[in-house]
């Protein structure tokens, strides 16, 4: 695959002043002409965006599971240098989100609601069967956050696919700030006797324009400011908020995943990462969960916030070289569960 100008030896972009440049004109231009955008409708009959990019002799596919108010494109830069390493990649939009469709009942756009949590998890279900079923083998996926959930749901309950997992601070369970789970459920049921189910909390405010850096999930400021640019520009990208529904499902997620038995029952390889400065899930839950899967391991990032991702060059680098040291044992053929 052709290398950019600028771009380091996995295919990551420096966070410096010319990474928004790097990004437009160079990164995204090869991403779209490389992807192919299948149709597909869920077994309810939504649309979901999807889209698929096949690398030059593949080691193998990536099936990338974007966080609760985030996107495909968002994880741009991840994509290229999956593809720069070698590995096709499967990503799309998950419902209420992005490109895919969102209930036109909810108002204003940027409430993002889901019925069920388990609607996220049928999704994934028909990905694999239906997109995934194409690509090259073995197959790896990497989920962050809300879609670290929908993985953890996925596998506690479908047939194994997935020769490697990572987790990038998931959602094993929200912070609420405080309010206890069952204060949350409590306001959430209000909410729903009175039909407002979803609508966004009162006391959040919907998007409203440029997000601010210093509050922000994200310890890199270009990469921050490159895509903030870009959700400011486009209405379908402004998720911002939860619908009162939206937070009775994650709530509730905690204890479906927890459940006696369940974590237990993934037999795939699994690397956790918790980020040492979250402040929006709990690492505590994200402990409990990977202690009990058989093949699992927790690491600590430090310097890192939500959005591991989105970290300063000197934690996300070595970061994401993990991430592709940890799928490419699978290609040296270690022992499943071989974390060296």
């Amino acid at each position: 695959m052709k290398r950019i100008e600028g771009s380091s030896s996995n295919g990551l972009i420096p966070g410096q002043k010319s990474y928004a440049q790097i990004m437009n004109r160079q990164v995204l231009p090869l991403l779209d002409s490389l992807a192919e955008l299948p149709l597909l409708l869920t077994t309810d009959g939504r649309k979901l965006y999807c889209a698929t990019y096949p690398a030059e002799n593949p080691r193998g596919t990536v099936l990338l599971l974007h966080g609760f108010t985030e996107n495909t494109l968002k994880y741009s830069e991840l994509i290229y240098s999956l593809l720069y390493s070698g590995y096709s990649v499967a990503a799309y939009d998950q419902r209420g989100h992005g490109r895919s469709w969102r209930d036109p009942e909810v108002h204003p756009s940027s409430v993002t609601h889901v019925d069920r949590i388990d609607d996220y998890v049928q999704d994934l279900d028909l990905v694999v069967r239906t997109i995934l079923k194409d690509m090259p083998k073995p197959w790896f996926l990497f989920a962050h956050s809300m879609g670290g959930a929908v993985a953890v749901l996925y596998l506690e309950n479908m047939t194994p696919v997935f020769n490697r997992v990572v987790l990038c601070a998931p959602m094993i369970a929200p912070n609420l700030s405080g309010l206890s789970p069952k204060a949350a459920c409590r306001i959430c049921r209000i909410a729903r006797c009175i039909h407002h189910e979803k609508r966004h909390p009162f006391f959040m405010k919907p998007y409203s324009g440029p997000e601010d850096f210093q509050s922000s999930n994200a310890t890199d400021e270009n990469r921050f400011a490159w895509y903030d640019s870009i959700k400011a520009a486009r209405n379908e990208f402004q998720n911002t908020v939860p619908s009162y529904q939206w937070i009775m499902e994650a709530v509730r997620v905690t204890e479906t995943i927890l459940t006696p038995g369940k974590p237990e029952r993934i037999r795939c390889p699994i690397l956790l990462y918790t980020a040492a400065l979250d402040t929006t899930v709990l690492p505590g839950p994200q402990e409990a969960f990977i202690r009990r899967v058989p093949k699992g391991k927790q690491v600590l990032v430090q310097g890192a916030r939500h959005e591991i991702y989105r970290s300063a060059d000197d934690v996300f680098f070595p970061w994401w070289q993990s991430v592709l040291d940890f799928f490419s044992q699978e290609n040296d053929k270690k022992e499943p569960g071989d974390f060296s």
